[in-house]
């Protein structure tokens, strides 16, 4: 189940995101696509959890 992942038009749009964040899943998976690694993101994140980063990763292998 991935109950991190949010989908709301008056956050961000209505893009996908963290947790009701303005977080959106694409901005994590931009950053691992070029090479950020979880702890990095965790770092520069700090309201994300690794859970939030692993989801979103799920996500976007199933919207493939």
């Amino acid at each position: 189940m991935l109950d991190r992942i949010t989908f709301n038009p008056e956050i961000m749009g209505g893009r996908t995101c963290i947790r009701g964040m303005r977080i959106p899943v694409s901005i994590i998976m931009n950053q691992i696509a070029h090479g950020e690694t979880i702890d990095g993101i965790l770092k520069d994140y700090p309201e994300l959890e690794r859970k939030d980063v692993e989801q979103a990763m799920e996500y976007a292998a199933t919207e493939l």
